[in-house]
């Protein structure tokens, strides 16, 4: 009876989501004035910004404990229907048909508020996607202030991620990921983001 994903997929839906915000992100920088005759590009790897930025980790352990809950309270659920199953299947023959139709009608009432719960956590856009969809967008938001503050300091026109695979070649010297992670657990060290 168990529907809801695993924490691996959870884990890779939300770094695919984040690496994916990042790209239209970037690709928000790719209008560069045509009076450059030469551009200036830099490039981040978002997956290792995923793994690497301690806000990033902290906001999918949060995730991850919230996820955990709803699993805990689901399971508690899915007992219930289990027990009161057992419960009318083992006592049906000895109750009256009015006992019976209780039991019974407390079973179809816990099925229905155990896949009540279910599709309202892990429906298509449950509990556990929109909390996803609002950590992923709050760190990206901030992930992308950082990338275009340091673009900025670089003289940078264009910066690419790395992870989506639209780079083919690049001079490692325009690798900013580390100077982002710096800056990010910098500043999540000290408590302004």
């Amino acid at each position: 009876m168990n529907r809801e994903p695993t924490g691996a997929v959870l884990r890779e839906a939300w770094v695919a989501r984040a690496s994916r915000a990042l790209l239209a992100a970037s690709l928000a920088l790719l209008v560069v004035p045509a009076a450059h005759a030469q551009t200036r590009v830099g490039y981040i790897d978002s997956a290792r910004i995923w793994i690497e930025f301690k806000t990033a980790q902290e906001a999918q352990q949060r995730f991850e404990r919230q996820v955990q809950g709803w699993r805990d309270e689901a399971a508690e659920k899915e007992k219930l229907v289990t027990d009161l199953r057992k419960e009318v299947h083992d006592q049906s023959p000895v109750l009256s048909a009015l006992k019976r139709q209780e039991q019974e009608s407390a079973l179809q009432r816990a099925i229905g508020d155990y896949e009540g719960f279910v599709q309202e956590v892990w429906g298509a856009n449950g509990r556990a996607t929109q909390e996803n969809t609002r950590a992923t967008e709050e760190i990206v938001s901030i992930v992308r202030r950082v990338v275009e503050k340091i673009a900025g300091q670089r003289g940078l026109d264009l910066v690419l991620d790395a992870n989506s695979g639209f780079i083919i070649y690049a001079d490692k010297s325009l690798d900013m990921t580390n100077e982002v992670l710096a800056e990010l657990n910098a500043n999540a060290t000290g408590g302004a983001n």
